[in-house]
C-alpha cells in the first residue's frame, strides 16, 4: 500500500533553508500532472499564469484571467492535495486597490484550497502585500523577469546584470521582506545576485533561472518535460521530450488506422453468447 505523504507546510520551508536542503518546485495546470507531481515527491506546485502560453497558446501572460487561474488551481488542488500549492494572481488581478488585490488573492484560498498567493513586482506593490499578509494569506513574491511587466522591461529578458540593476532587485528583495513576505521567487538574474539575496535575506529564496545558490528550484513542468515548442529559455534542462513522443504516437496512430491494422481483434468487443443475427427483414426494409 502506497503510504501519502504529509504536505509540507511553511514553516517547514524555513526549516529546510536552515539545513541548507533545497526545495522542489514545478508549475502544474492540470489534474495529471498535479497527479504526477505529487507521485514524484515535488515540494511546491505553483499554479503559474504561465499557463496562458503552455495551455491556451497565448503570446505572454497578459491575457490570463482570474477565472482561468481558480480553475486551473481547483483541478491541481484536487490531483495533489498532500503538496503545497501557490496560486498565481495575474495581471491586473492586484493593480488596481488594495481592496481589490486582498479579495482575489482570497479566492484562491476559498475557491481553489491553495495554501499561498504569488504576485509580481518589488516596492510598487508593497500595499497590496501588508494587506494581503494582514488577511491572514502567505504571500510569496517575484522579483527579476516579471513577464506581467514585460513590456516595462524590454521584453523577456534577465535582469540584475549590471551593478546598478542588481543593486535595485536587492533593494526590492528587502522591501519585500520587510513587508512581510513568507517567500521569495527570483527569476532570470544572475547568480551572484541569487546568492546575495538567499544568503541576505532570512525567508527561503527560490529560482527560476537565478542560478544553484537559490534555496530551491522552479521550473515550468512544460519546459521540462520538453512539451512547450514555442520557446526554451536558457535556465531550462528538458529531462523529457514529450512533444516527440505524443507526435510520434499520433503518427502511428494514424498509419495503423488508415492500413486498417487498427483496431484489431483484440481491440474488439465480442458477443457473449451465439453469433449475431443476420437480421433479414430489416435488411430488406432499409435497402
Amino acid at each position: 500500500m502506497t503510504v501519502k505523504k504529509k504536505k509540507k507546510m511553511i514553516h517547514q520551508f524555513y526549516k529546510m533553508k536552515e539545513k541548507g536542503e533545497k526545495v522542489v518546485w514545478i508549475t502544474s495546470y492540470d489534474y495529471p500532472t498535479g497527479q504526477f507531481a505529487e507521485e514524484a515527491d515535488v515540494d511546491m506546485i505553483l499554479v503559474g499564469d504561465s499557463l496562458g502560453m503552455c495551455v491556451y497558446g497565448y503570446k505572454g501572460t497578459i491575457p490570463v484571467t482570474m477565472e482561468q487561474c481558480i480553475y486551473h488551481c481547483e483541478a491541481v488542488r484536487r490531483a495533489a492535495p498532500n503538496t503545497f500549492v501557490i496560486g498565481d494572481m495575474p495581471f491586473m488581478s492586484y493593480q488596481i486597490s488594495v481592496e481589490e488585490a486582498v479579495d482575489n488573492a482570497g479566492r484562491f484560498l476559498k475557491e481553489a484550497d491553495c495554501d499561498a498567493i504569488k504576485l509580481e513586482g518589488g516596492t510598487r506593490v508593497i500595499p497590496q502585500i501588508r494587506a494581503i499578509l494582514d488577511a491572514g494569506i502567505v504571500v510569496c513574491g517575484h522579483i527579476g523577469l516579471t513577464p506581467q511587466s514585460s513590456g516595462q522591461l524590454g521584453g523577456h529578458k534577465a535582469q540584475g546584470r549590471t551593478v546598478e540593476s542588481a543593486q535595485v532587485l536587492i533593494e526590492d528583495a528587502i522591501a519585500l521582506h520587510e513587508a512581510g513576505i513568507q517567500l521569495l521567487l527570483l527569476e532570470a538574474v544572475p547568480p551572484e545576485v541569487g546568492k546575495f539575496i538567499t544568503d541576505l535575506l532570512p525567508i527561503p529564496v527560490y529560482g527560476i533561472g537565478a542560478g544553484m545558490h537559490t534555496d530551491g528550484q522552479l521550473l515550468i513542468v512544460s519546459d521540462l518535460i520538453g512539451q512547450f515548442q514555442a520557446f526554451t529559455p536558457k535556465f531550462v534542462k528538458k529531462y523529457a521530450n514529450v512533444a516527440e513522443v505524443v507526435t510520434n504516437a499520433l503518427r502511428d496512430y494514424g498509419k495503423e488506422v488508415r492500413s486498417g491494422a487498427f483496431p484489431s481483434d483484440e481491440h474488439c468487443y465480442h458477443m457473449i453468447e451465439g453469433e449475431f443475427p443476420k437480421f433479414e427483414e430489416l435488411i430488406k426494409k432499409y435497402k
